[in-house]
């Protein structure tokens, strides 16, 4: 059986419409995910929705309807964003799901079971957008510390979870496990953070009613709807089965890694797993913390009125062109200020011009001057070039950046291929040599133009977990598209590793050219 590989999303708020910071984490997972499948692993790949809180209260009573009406209407814009982006998630989880109540109630049963969660009563101050409690010593002016908004004073009974308990067990798992929290910026603020002491948290309330009824206990006074976020970290397990016969849990969970937004962070690398340490459950083994797309240094999101929609953006300038942006424009771990007008030039100078052109080039020139055809190309590959060379480097530094999620330098390895063999053409000149009728130039130009044509074909595989449907587009201009039938098609990925025979064929731009239009001021 494959080696499984389980990645996972945040789940969304139902407030709103999905936005580009939704699509930047989710095509980071998909990419991973299609990656890692074209290595030949079993891959188990979540997103979903997080449909219960104070929030989502609050903004169905605004709209005269039920939570769930609400609930049931916004998840299926998410759905149909994630259609349209081609997003090959496994699963799609909703809190609202009975499968995941079931989960949530046994592990909050559980854990008052065992002392873990106990009642008390709770004082102090909570935002309401970020369903996170602060101390008086954390909020700044009334407001926030994360988000910067108005914080709400609370006072009410609640059952609290006994986290202080785990601080130093934590601690000890992040020292042992230097990868558990990436990138290294990030590893450094959780670590401080549990350096300072760990409170025990709230993890109920009793003034909202959208939420998983806490477990039945003669001792309270109210009734206790879960704390959100306990409700909404458990996701990660509950769409695995975890009671069920399948060995979905036991064969995905160990296997886990989350992909977040940094500001919400702290609730993934420190109170996900206290909670499961309590219940005595393995710690995911990896948690991927990415920065921020800004605006004029704003993060982009709708209470700030910059959102960008992604379903427009992509209808304005190509699905595949948004995913290759996000992930070569930015540093994956850190904030990135995104710019329409940037969008466009980096489709057009890298994907129209750098890859698209150079693939339908090729195929042109080698059906011009080598022939109709099949062509036998193993003998010409056993010779040495710069292009071979350059596969040999660039090849494993792309393996390497992306296994570590860096998308960005990933790609630049890819390019530098792609700019080889754009350099390798005006070089060499094939239309130069096709005129010599001397059989050495004959035997040169075709050598020229099967290397060209093997570096190009490697790029497409390397880059067809990015831009799916233009790379199989490519493989299939180059003719060499038998390699994705295989089980392990990035095995293919390597010199020489493609057809013996090729038959080229020249098609439409697979990257057309963008005309950009500055707004009007």
């Amino acid at each position: 059986m494959n080696e499984p590989y389980y990645i996972t999303t945040p789940i969304y708020y139902v407030t709103d419409v999905p936005h580009i910071g939704h699509l930047y984490t989710t095509l980071a997972a998909d990419i991973m995910a299609r990656y890692q499948r074209m290595r030949g692993k079993d891959v188990w790949f979540l997103t979903g929705t997080d449909e219960h809180g104070e929030k989502i209260q609050k903004k169905a009573k605004e709209q005269n309807v039920t939570p769930q009406e609400l609930a049931d209407r916004v998840v299926e814009r998410y759905r149909e964003a994630w259609k349209f982006y081609e997003i090959t998630n496994n699963d799609f989880i909703r809190t609202t799901e009975e499968r995941h109540k079931k989960v949530v109630t046994n592990y909050m049963k559980q854990l008052m079971d065992t002392g873990d969660v106990y009642l008390g009563e709770y004082e102090g101050w909570y935002c309401v957008p970020d369903e996170s409690y602060w101390t008086e010593t954390q909020v700044v002016g009334g407001k926030c510390p994360d988000c910067g908004r108005p914080v709400e004073k609370l006072k009410e009974e609640s059952y609290f979870f006994r986290m202080s308990a785990y601080q130093d067990k934590l601690l000890q798992h992040i020292e042992a496990n230097p990868k558990f929290i990436i990138p290294e910026s990030r590893k450094n603020e959780v670590t401080g953070f549990l350096k300072q002491g760990l409170k025990d948290i709230s993890v109920s309330r009793t003034t909202i009613q959208w939420g998983i009824p806490m477990p039945p206990n003669p001792k309270a006074k109210k009734e206790h709807r879960a704390y959100v976020w306990f409700d909404a970290l458990t996701n990660y397990i509950s769409a695995l089965n975890p009671d069920s016969k399948d060995s979905k849990f036991e064969r995905f969970w160990p296997e886990a890694i989350h992909l977040v937004g940094k500001d919400i962070l702290r609730f993934h690398a420190v109170y996900w797993p206290t909670f499961l340490m309590a219940l005595k459950l393995p710690l995911p083994k990896q948690i991927v913390a990415h920065g921020w797309l800004t605006d004029s240094n704003r993060k982009i999101s709708k209470s700030l009125g910059n959102m960008v929609d992604p379903i427009a953006l992509a209808k304005e300038v190509g699905l595949e062109g948004v995913r290759y942006f996000l992930f070569r424009e930015f540093v994956f771990g850190m904030d990135g200020e995104y710019t329409k007008e940037v969008v466009y030039q980096r489709i057009n100078s890298d994907l129209a011009n750098d890859y698209g052109n150079c693939v339908n080039r090729l195929a042109t020139m080698i059906e011009k001057y080598l022939g109709s055809a099949p062509i036998e190309i193993e003998t010409a590959l056993k010779h040495d070039s710069e292009l071979k060379t350059c596969a040999a480097e660039n090849i494993p530094a792309f393996h390497a950046a992306l296994v570590d999620f860096g998308y960005h330098r990933a790609l630049e390895s890819a390019w530098k291929i792609i700019s080889a063999v754009n350099r390798y053409i005006e070089s060499n000149a094939p239309w130069t040599l096709a005129k010599s009728a001397a059989p050495e130039d004959k035997e040169k130009l075709a050598r020229i133009l099967i290397h060209c044509h093997e570096s190009l074909r490697i790029v497409s595989l390397l880059v067809l977990p990015f831009i799916p449907n233009a790379a199989t587009k490519a493989l299939g201009y180059l003719g060499a598209e038998e390699s994705l039938k295989a089980s392990v098609p990035m095995d293919f990925a390597q010199w020489g590793k493609g057809p013996q025979k090729i038959l080229p064929r020249k098609g439409e731009p697979l990257f057309p050219r963008l005309e950009w239009k500055p707004a009007a001021t």
